[in-house]
């Protein structure tokens, strides 16, 4: 079951691949400033995970106009993540949460993904400026997608 809403956030430094190389993704960096909304997805690649992803990329400047950056964790390495969002045209921060350790964090695994390993399951967490977590979901299967209107209105709120 996912961390609740109340909970303070668990912060972490994973890595990112862009244009400039692999960098490293905060969530703290973010506390003061603005909210952030957290998505765990399984795997990159994968076509419910490609749409999801791609319909927040198209969709980013709401999120921004609510305050808040978009971080997307799967369990890929980041240059798997990298070449997923060149090919797909995915504008979202990708986080690779390889070693599971943040996953495990937010209390989102789902064990044995199609016989293939243990992945992050699909979950979102909206996290305010001081690192609370406003909102919490884990979809009940992979293929159930979060309910990005109440998200959004957790973000109004929080504006």
């Amino acid at each position: 079951m996912a961390i609740p809403v109340g909970s303070q956030a668990p912060d972490f430094t994973l890595k990112s691949k862009n244009a400039s190389g692999v960098v490293d993704v905060k969530l703290s960096a973010n506390f003061g400033s603005k909210n952030t909304v957290l998505l765990f997805f399984p795997l990159a690649f994968t076509g419910v995970c490609t749409s999801e992803m791609c319909d927040v990329t198209s969709g980013l400047s709401a999120y921004a106009d609510l305050g808040a950056q978009v971080i997307a964790v799967s369990v890929d390495s980041p240059f798997a993540q990298e070449a997923w969002a060149k090919q797909n045209n995915i504008g979202i921060t990708l986080a690779s949460d390889l070693n599971k350790t943040v996953t495990k964090a937010y209390d989102v695994v789902f064990p044995m993904l199609a016989g293939v390993g243990d992945t992050s399951a699909r979950a979102a967490f909206v996290i305010d400026k001081n690192g609370v977590v406003q909102y919490s979901e884990q979809t009940p299967t992979p293929k159930d997608l979060p309910n990005f209107e109440a998200i959004k209105a957790t973000l109004a709120k929080l504006k």
